[in-house]
């Protein structure tokens, strides 16, 4: 009777183990994240088809960049299409949590809020979040921009970054909340603001691509990194594309593509 008992206390044990093992690959037993992309045969990605060179517009009107082409990669390992989905970055959480989209791939920084309220890829890239002046500007410092005008992108991280500086913050004579970084770019272009908050990242290849005869600031506001926004939950979906990444990084795809669109391997994918 004894030994009968303690099988019992056994299996029960390794049930026990069996599922939460389980569970831990795909968030809990619910988990079909993964499985809801496979069946309908595509991955819906969305994205500001304005922020280059990580996903934006070429001559020919085509959505390209550097988080596309990983994207694409991505999905070829996980056996499905990718459908690329422009969005207002504003509603980015509403789209995704709507299932109007499956992720969010497309320079999207980490931070508090995010991580809150959507589950998160692996960080792949980091950031910096920096002001942009043009070349003949008197603004050289942070300092420098005590009763300036301000622009940045609505929705975005830059926002974050002027919050995080309240002295600052306090000092700007106007903050202007675009629509786009490339809006904010116009904007500095006409003189109608004195600088841009925004991604480093973006700045400087923005500034090559086109010539530009705008300065970034070797100041930043703060530190970012970039990741793959899931809708919160979708943990099987996050681990299949962590896997894609980290066997596209292996076999050096991914510093294939870095170096495409920034001239070397930026990443960080291990």
């Amino acid at each position: 009777m004894k030994s009968h008992k303690i099988l019992i206390l056994l299996l029960t044990a390794l049930f026990i183990l069996v599922t939460f093992a389980a569970c831990g690959q795909s968030g809990n037993a619910s988990d079909q994240s993964l499985k809801y992309i496979q069946e309908k045969g595509k991955l819906i990605l969305g994205l500001d088809d304005a922020f280059p060179p990580m996903g934006f517009r070429d001559d020919d009107n085509n959505i390209v960049g550097f988080d596309v082409d990983v994207a694409k990669a991505v999905c070829q390992k996980l056996g499905v299409e990718l459908v690329l989905q422009p969005i207002d970055w504003e509603a980015k959480e509403q789209e995704l949590t709507t299932k109007n989209i499956d992720c969010i791939w497309n320079g999207f920084s980490v931070n508090e809020e995010r991580e809150k309220n959507m589950t998160l890829s692996n960080p792949y890239m980091d950031n910096n979040m920096v002001l942009v002046v043009r070349a003949d500007s008197n603004i050289k410092t942070l300092a420098d921009m005590k009763d300036k005008k301000l622009a940045l992108q609505a929705g975005s991280t830059a926002l974050d970054a002027l919050n995080s500086k309240a002295d600052f913050k306090a000092g700007l004579k106007e903050v202007a909340q675009l629509d786009d970084n490339l809006q904010a770019l116009l904007n500095l272009d006409t003189k109608s603001v004195d600088a841009v908050l925004m991604d480093s990242i973006f700045a400087n290849y923005y500034i090559a691509k086109n010539n530009k005869a705008f300065v970034v600031l070797s100041e930043s506001l703060s530190t970012e990194e970039y990741a793959v926004g899931f809708r919160k939950g979708d943990v099987a979906l996050k681990n299949a594309v962590d896997k894609a990444l980290k066997e596209l990084a292996k076999d050096g795809t991914i510093a294939q593509i870095s170096a495409k669109w920034f001239g070397k391997d930026i990443t960080k994918v291990k």
